[in-house]
């Protein structure tokens, strides 16, 4: 039985350590509430998307396509990429 490919929803374009917060450019839909994996050469780990801003204004959901902030517990990397996380 294979294992079951994740494939990615969305890619980091940008990292604020500063401020904790990914710039992440998804391929597909997200809102708030979901979880996400970020994935790369020295990064792996599981975070629920609390916080979503677009323009520096709060949102709810992203649309594909869209380049959003997301607030991350942990260092990310551009190029990193995020998968859907059950």
């Amino acid at each position: 039985m294979a294992e079951k490919k994740e494939k990615p929803i969305g890619a980091v374009t940008h990292y604020y350590g500063h401020l904790g917060v990914a710039i992440v450019k998804f391929s597909k839909a997200v809102k708030v509430g979901d979880k996400v994996h970020f994935r790369g050469a020295t990064t792996d780990f599981n975070e629920t998307i609390n916080s979503m801003q677009y323009d520096h204004k709060p949102i709810e959901a992203a649309k594909k396509g869209q380049e959003v902030g997301i607030k991350v517990g942990d260092k990310v990397r551009e190029g990193d990429e995020v998968y859907a996380s059950e």
